[in-house]
């Protein structure tokens, strides 16, 4: 049986464009155009009337380690806790005040971007301390 090597993340929401910035500005992440387009806009206009706006984006770690995210605008709205959310991954390696400090500093930064803080979770026996948050549609998402 062959493994999988690549795979992508896919996001259902109502403005794919803006979903698509918003999580690259979070993981420093790049929006290229499809293949053969010079700009979003420039494949928006070859479109047909009538099927232009952005149904869909994208964007890509520049360095090719991590998985592309693909936004697709869907009518229904979100009506309930994902079942799958995406850890981003600021302390790892830290542990208690200094952890605490890097999640707070990454939060207050999302959150000038459009983010949520929904809890802070703090350390117990078992797990270190994350922020659980929502990105600008509610998904959830957390700084870990």
């Amino acid at each position: 049986m062959a493994s999988i090597k690549q795979f992508q993340v896919t996001f259902d929401c109502a403005e794919p464009e803006r979903v698509a910035r918003f999580w690259c500005e979070v993981l420093g992440y790049a929006a290229p155009p499809p293949e053969g387009f010079a700009t979003w806009d420039d494949f928006d206009r070859s479109r047909p009337p009538g099927h232009q706006g952005p149904a869909f984006a994208s964007c890509a770690d520049p360095s090719g380690v991590g998985p592309r995210l693909f936004f697709q605008r869907v009518p229904e709205g979100k009506v309930a806790k994902n079942r799958l959310h995406l850890d981003v991954r600021v302390g790892t390696g830290l542990v208690g005040e200094e952890r605490l400090a890097t999640l707070e500093a990454e939060c207050t930064r999302l959150v000038a971007l459009g983010a949520v803080r929904v809890r802070l979770l703090t350390a117990d026996d078992d797990n270190e301390s994350c922020i659980v948050m929502q990105d600008i549609e509610g998904n959830e998402f957390c700084l870990d």
